[in-house]
């Protein structure tokens, strides 16, 4: 798959500091200190984990999908992609991946996009959009994240294919029981995730499933 080799991680279990588990649907905001590795762990398969970031020093510089995929020249995140800051200062790095396909174009869904894309009465089915804001509506982290400084975001472990014709498929995902994607944070960063409850499109096999989200002191 576009030459991608599996990067294992050496972290055990027994050594994180934190190891929580956040059901589909649901969202987690959380700090990452410089040089703590997080780990998402994709429990049953395929499951989608929208997931973005923030500079805690300077919130209103958050994760750029433009500014990832042109300075690594690569649409897919994997192990080396660098996950970078509108102003493209980088945040983290990805460590260690067993999947190889991560998605940064699709953005997250919202109440609106699935209206538009399946059906009127699909409206008030939850959605990414929504569990992003309730998550900064508890925000306890005393770093201030506005409702506009949401952006287009990582979907950890789905696949998104682009088309000879430049548009975007939701295609099953690649990912397995057990799976996981690493990454080490480059400076204090905040992390926001919805793990995506979307029953629309195959992103987690029209079944979307829990995650295990670890983190590692630095070394």
């Amino acid at each position: 798959m576009y030459g991608f080799i599996e990067q294992k991680s050496d972290k055990k279990i027994e050594d994180a500091i934190y190891n929580e588990v956040v059901n589909a649907g649901d969202g987690w905001l959380h700090e990452l200190l410089p040089g703590q590795t997080f780990r998402i762990l994709d429990l049953e398969g395929n499951q989608a984990v929208d997931t973005t970031f923030y500079d805690a020093e300077n919130p209103e510089d958050h994760y750029s999908a433009i500014q990832t995929i042109v300075q690594q020249k690569n649409i897919y995140l994997t192990t080396g992609s660098i996950l970078r800051a509108e102003s493209g200062k980088p945040l983290l790095e990805i460590t260690a991946d067993l999947t190889g396909r991560h998605d940064t174009l699709g953005g997250a869904c919202s109440s609106q996009s699935n209206t538009v894309r399946y059906a009127r009465e699909k409206i008030d089915m939850h959605n990414c959009r929504d569990s992003f804001l309730l998550q900064l509506a508890c925000n306890q982290t005393g770093v201030s994240i506005r409702k506009k400084d949401l952006a287009p975001n990582i979907n950890f472990f789905m696949n998104v294919p682009v088309t000879k014709e430049g548009g975007l498929k939701f295609d099953d995902g690649v990912s397995a029981p057990g799976k996981y994607v690493e990454m080490k944070a480059l400076e204090h960063t905040i992390v926001l995730i919805s793990n995506c409850p979307q029953l629309n499109n195959p992103c987690n096999a029209y079944h979307p499933t829990p995650v295990r989200l670890i983190i590692w002191d630095a070394e």
